[in-house]
């Protein structure tokens, strides 16, 4: 079994940072592919960005240019650094995680609420 552990969301001004982070743990062989989504109320869950084993990242349109997705392989971790956020970037935040010979978890969502 696979758990994950989101941290990193809350409350920033129009404008400001953050930093999410999803720390795996559990019986992992090899995580591949390593990904946020993002659910806003009334709204399908969408992809941010994701990053291969290798490191190569994929970014919604949206958020190009402002959000940098990044991983520790060694702590089983992924990153998402927000930057320039905006009202419309409030969403419940969910990392996602491939690992190799196990199958695909979800974290449990962390919100982030952009709002001066």
């Amino acid at each position: 079994q696979v758990q994950l552990v989101e941290s990193g969301g809350g409350l920033v001004q129009p404008g400001g940072s953050l930093r999410l982070c999803c720390a795996a743990s559990g019986r992992i062989f090899r995580i591949n592919t390593m990904g946020w989504y993002r659910q806003a109320p009334g709204k399908e869950r969408e992809l941010v960005a994701r990053i291969s084993s290798g490191g190569t990242t994929n970014y919604a349109d949206f958020v190009k240019g402002r959000f940098i997705i990044s991983r520790d392989n060694g702590k089983n971790t992924v990153y998402l650094q927000m930057n320039s956020l905006a009202p419309e970037d409030s969403a419940v935040y969910y990392c996602k995680l491939v690992v190799l010979q196990s199958g695909d978890y979800w974290g449990q969502g962390t919100q982030v609420t952009v709002s001066s």
